[in-house]
């Protein structure tokens, strides 16, 4: 009998555990479904993405002109990613024991979207960079960060 009492003691305040959990849940009274959805967002307000973690690669002995073309290319690559909605974001890291150069963040909820992209890189290509990537559960504004950025940057990146 004591057996049975706990038992009930213990659903019991299993249960209200849960419920109370559930009762904390206040709408949000500033939610726009319509930007949501716009989005991409979950009921969170967040979505997943692709984090890339460039790195030092193993090419060695470029001469600077080499250098100077597989930068542009990078630079051009950034670009026009970012123009077609796939990159939301990248820039350079500073020097860290791990040997991360830079990171990007792409708008693709799979890595192996994620490593198609960062292949299209010329500087990963000629091996200056070598990758990691990373699954990202992030807020959906991120979104708008591209559009954000063309009003605050006061030069354009070529």
């Amino acid at each position: 009998m004591k057996k049975v009492f706990f038992l009930w003691i213990f659903f019991l305040s299993s249960l209200l555990f849960c419920l109370s959990g559930i009762a904390q849940q206040k709408p949000n009274k500033d939610y726009d479904s319509t930007l949501a959805k716009k989005l991409g967002a979950d009921e969170r307000g967040m979505k997943m993405y692709v984090l890339a973690m460039l790195k030092s690669g193993t090419a060695t002995g470029l001469s600077q002109q080499q250098r100077d073309s597989i930068f542009a290319g990078h630079f051009k690559n950034i670009n026009r990613l970012a123009s077609e909605g796939k990159l939301l974001t990248a820039g350079p890291l500073e020097k860290n024991d791990q040997n991360y150069r830079g990171i990007y963040v792409f708008n693709v909820s799979t890595v192996e979207e994620g490593k198609q992209l960062v292949a299209t890189d010329p500087a990963v290509q000629a091996k200056v960079f070598d990758f990691d990537l990373f699954l990202w559960y992030g807020t959906a504004a991120f979104m708008q960060l591209p559009e954000i950025h063309t009003h605050i940057h006061k030069y354009a990146f070529e």
